[in-house]
C-alpha cells in the first residue's frame, strides 16, 4: 500500500470510520473518469481541489464532480484572492499529488470549504491519496472529518 493511502486509512481509522480503498488499474484524475469506472454519477465524486492564496496559504475546496469552482465566489468566501496551485505547492501543503488529493490525511492544517451540492448524496467517493485509488464515505462523515464551511461557490460543468 502506498504511504499516501496509509495516511488516508489511518486518518479514517482514528475516527472509527471504516475505509475500503478501491484500487484501479488506471488513473482517474478526472471526476468523469472516476464515475465511469465506479459506475456512479459524476456528482457523487468528491473532488479535492487545492488553491493558493496570495500570501501562500492553501485552501481545500471539496466539490461535487459535476461542478466547477468559481474562483471569484471562492475568494469571496475565504476573504482573500486565490489562484491555481502548482504541483509542488499541492504536494508541499497536502502531502498528496494532483489527481490524488484526499480530503482527509492532509499533511497539515488547511482551510476547507465544502460545495453544498455534495449533500445531495448519502455516499460520495473521494480520492484516497493517489490518482488510482478512491474510497466511499458518507457525506456526513466526510464533512465531520474535513469540513469547515458549506457554501455555494461552484457552477455546473457545461
Amino acid at each position: 500500500m502506498n504511504p499516501a493511502n496509509v495516511r488516508v486509512k489511518s486518518a479514517l481509522a482514528e475516527k472509527s470510520i471504516p475505509c475500503e480503498i478501491t484500487y484501479l488499474e488506471h488513473d482517474t484524475r478526472t471526476s468523469a473518469q472516476a464515475a465511469e469506472t465506479l459506475g456512479c454519477s459524476t456528482s457523487q465524486i468528491a473532488k479535492s481541489l487545492i488553491f493558493a492564496t496570495a500570501d501562500g496559504e492553501a485552501v481545500l475546496a471539496v466539490t461535487s464532480g459535476g461542478n466547477r469552482v468559481r474562483t471569484d465566489l471562492l475568494a469571496a468566501v475565504i476573504g482573500k484572492s486565490i489562484g491555481k496551485a502548482n504541483a509542488d505547492f499541492v504536494r508541499q501543503k497536502t502531502g498528496f499529488v494532483i489527481g490524488g488529493v484526499a480530503p482527509v490525511g492532509i499533511a497539515g492544517p488547511i482551510q476547507t470549504v465544502f460545495d453544498q451540492d455534495l449533500f445531495a448524496h448519502e455516499v460520495v467517493w473521494a480520492a484516497a491519496g493517489t490518482p488510482n485509488t478512491l474510497f466511499p464515505i458518507s457525506i456526513s462523515d466526510l464533512y465531520t472529518l474535513a469540513g469547515d464551511r458549506i457554501y455555494d461557490f461552484t457552477e455546473p460543468l457545461a
